[in-house]
């Protein structure tokens, strides 16, 4: 789900137009950004799926039973959200904390029944998961449909702000194409196992 994670941080910039569309892109993988050292360490895991290719796209089982539980997901997003809210603004460390919780919401989605809800998957209750990635291909359409939407809402978010001025309307094309086509590029990338 990167790609849809940052499709979903390009749609959020065309609406909080204060927010840093690099600390949107980074909120929106900041579970993913503490898991890597984690992941490391041998402290979470990926394994994958029983008699399937290892790397392949939704083919995986995630232990990453403290950045991706829900309390663990809630405790990143407000220290995160609160870290720039120093910076940027109460409001814009509202959205990007909220952003960093978008990451978990958009995972349920995906997921096999690996994301637990206690960090550490304490007290053993169900892990959570909606298991979308069963299907590669409907998997790949939601993520390709939030590239092309958030794509779509910071292009035209970017055209307004740019006005008449043909300087920044070109930098608003430029970024909103380089926003598309990378989506597209990693989504690619997952597809094909890399």
């Amino acid at each position: 789900m990167i790609a849809g994670h940052f499709g979903f941080a390009a749609g959020v910039k065309a609406k909080e137009r204060s927010a840093p569309l690099w600390a949107l892109m980074l909120a929106t993988q900041w579970l993913d950004v503490v898991f890597v050292p984690l992941f490391a360490a041998g402290i979470e895991k990926i394994q994958p799926v029983a008699g399937t290719a290892d790397g392949a796209y939704g083919e995986s089982i995630i232990y990453a039973d403290y950045t991706h539980s829900l309390v663990g997901a809630a405790v990143l997003a407000i220290a995160f959200g609160g870290a720039l809210a120093l910076r940027y603004g109460r409001r814009n460390g509202v959205v990007l904390g909220l952003v960093v919780m978008s990451h978990w919401l958009l995972d349920l989605l995906v997921h096999r029944s690996d994301l637990p809800i206690l960090p550490g998957n304490r007290g053993d209750l169900p892990r959570l998961g909606l298991g979308l990635w069963q299907s590669p291909v409907a998997s790949a359409a939601v993520e390709l449909a939030l590239v092309a939407v958030g794509t779509w809402m910071y292009a035209v978010a970017a055209r307004e702000v740019a006005g008449p001025d043909p300087s920044l309307a070109r930098r608003a094309r430029l970024c909103a194409s380089l926003v598309g086509v990378t989506g597209v590029i990693v989504l690619a990338l997952n597809l094909a196992g890399v």
